[in-house]
């Protein structure tokens, strides 16, 4: 097919585009981490810079010399992320799949109710007292799994849709002819072709359970049981304290400013890495999820 004129420059005007968005993305995290090896006096006397004139990676030495709580952190982040992910994904599921069915007694009602959870909610303080004095969750993992567990009515709506405009309904007709089950549907025709959507959801949760830091803040006090956020947050909390009131031992001591960006750059490096593996399923999925039906 040959291409015309107006089509070329259509193209290298849409490669310029993408190219300055690109930028406009990558530029903050090339700038943080910049920042967070560049020398405490140059960030103070010059700013932040691309191109800094001294380098120091003492914000990296001193988290590395506070490794022991901070990998002890990370394990908790990472087990609440993946468990609470996983538990997160599988209640959409049972929750979207019924709903997809075009014969469901009582789908309208479901539906509101789900539509309804999103637009009130029993506010902070009543939520408060039902998880510390009913489900006693304080100072306990659950206080970091359980109120993100609640299946998001966003997700299951996106899940809904999903299923309902892509997975064909003779699918589930003929496998009920061959006498499947609604579980074995779910199971073997539901999950497998909604791949993607799932995936997205995953997505959704994943980072949630990753980036929470107000659960902890809420329920937990005991430092063993401190999430990532929550420990990084702590230890920015105690830099500002110690620069404040001149109880750092010498002026240049602590990396205050740098080490914020060491902290920042430290709390997103692990999306950064698994983010890019999952692009293509989470487009696909929020896509057709989202826009279909």
């Amino acid at each position: 097919m040959i291409k015309s004129k107006q089509d070329k420059r259509f193209e290298v005007f849409a490669s310029v585009v993408m190219v300055i968005v690109m930028f406009i993305i990558i530029f903050p995290f090339v700038l943080l981490f910049i920042s967070s090896i560049t020398e405490e006096k140059t960030l103070l006397i010059n700013g932040y810079s691309i191109f800094p004139e001294k380098l120091s990676l003492a914000a990296y030495e001193y988290i590395w010399n506070s490794r022991d709580v901070i990998f002890r952190a990370y394990a908790t982040t990472v087990g609440v992320t993946v468990i609470g992910t996983t538990l997160h994904v599988l209640l959409v599921a049972l929750v979207a799949y019924p709903l997809s069915l075009r014969r469901l007694p009582g789908k309208s009602v479901f539906n509101f109710l789900l539509l309804f959870t999103i637009l009130f909610n029993g506010g902070l303080v009543p939520t408060y007292m039902i998880y510390t004095t009913v489900f006693h969750i304080k100072d306990t993992y659950f206080a970091l799994l359980v109120p993100n567990l609640l299946f998001s009515s966003f997700n299951a709506i996106i899940v809904r849709t999903y299923l309902r405009t892509n997975v064909p309904s003779e699918l589930y007709e003929s496998a009920k002819i061959d006498g499947a089950s609604e579980f074995r549907i779910f199971r073997e025709i539901a999950l497998p072709l909604g791949k993607p959507i799932f995936v997205t959801v995953a997505v959704f949760a994943g980072l949630n359970y990753w980036n929470d830091w107000t659960n902890g803040l809420y329920y937990v006090s005991d430092s063993a049981k401190y999430s990532i956020q929550q420990m990084l947050n702590v230890m920015v909390k105690n830099i500002q304290y110690l620069t404040q009131f001149g109880r750092a031992p010498t002026s240049g001591s602590i990396p205050s400013v740098g080490l914020r960006m060491a902290i920042a750059f430290v709390a997103m490096l692990p999306i950064l890495i698994i983010y890019p593996f999952l692009t293509k399923y989470f487009e696909k999925g929020i896509t057709l999820g989202s826009v279909k039906g």
